[in-house]
């Protein structure tokens, strides 16, 4: 059996309980060594096989997982954050299921949360922004056409963008010329949830010189809108004058 299971943002105590426990019984792990804290192996039995696939290619993992299998081992595929972003499982899955290799999937919190976390804020404020757009800007891995940072701009959406820290020059035009107003509010925040988290709040035209200036290439999210300033509406949930289904209006 082949669990993916999400480590979770970096703090090593924000695994989930079922997370803690898989690997806790896995007799094999291959893990995201480049992305996820190692202290999370500490979970790991004394005779586990480890495995660190920074440096192994798509066909080396299923290799490892192809053996623990047929010696009936329980693997442990540990993924950063949470798998389904930016996690490169359907890949392996489709893969396991062309094999007849049982697997399922342990959800793990996502830096994006994390990261929110880490500033104290909330995305989706009333009055600012509904929507949340989760992307990257283009680098030697392309993204579809219709997905390029100028046009998910003009919506004026909350936006966190994930590996991308090497590539703000062009990311930050792009989003100006999407709609992004120069002085919008933005924020890089590196390692979020780790012991060595740091936070740089800037905005949309002064990213690329604030992750120069503090010398931030990888391993960091941007934050962008409206929901990292100062002005929102009330929410309408807690409103004593708005009725709902558990509450009728007091006022």
């Amino acid at each position: 059996m082949i669990h993916f299971v999400g480590a979770g943002s970096g703090a090593e105590d924000l695994i989930t309980l079922r997370g803690a426990r898989l690997l806790a019984e896995a007799d094999v792990v291959i893990y995201a060594g480049s992305l996820v804290n190692p202290a999370l192996l500490k979970n790991c039995r004394e005779n586990c096989e480890i495995h660190d696939s920074a440096s192994m290619t798509l066909e080396d993992v299923l290799s490892v997982m192809d053996r623990a299998e047929a010696a009936g081992q329980t693997t442990v595929r540990l993924h950063t954050g949470d798998p389904s972003v930016y996690g490169a499982i359907r890949e392996q899955m489709d893969a396991l299921e062309e094999r007849g290799i049982p697997y399922d999937v342990t959800p793990g919190v996502s830096s994006f949360c994390g990261a929110a976390a880490a500033l104290r804020a909330e995305y989706t404020l009333p009055g600012v922004s509904q929507t949340v757009i989760i992307t990257r800007a283009e680098g030697r891995t392309p993204v579809p056409e219709r997905e390029q940072l100028k046009k998910l701009a003009e919506h004026g959406s909350t936006m966190v963008l994930f590996l991308s820290s090497s590539l703000l020059e062009k990311a930050q035009q792009e989003l100006m010329e999407g709609g992004y107003a120069p002085e919008t509010p933005a924020a890089i925040v590196y390692k979020a949830t780790w012991p060595d988290e740091q936070i740089f709040r800037c905005t949309v035209s002064t990213l690329a010189e604030t992750a120069r200036a503090n010398q931030i290439t990888k391993t960091a999210l941007i934050t962008i809108g409206g929901f990292l300033g100062d002005r929102y509406d009330r929410s309408l949930l807690y409103d004593p004058g708005f009725s709902h289904g558990c509450r009728e209006a007091s006022k």
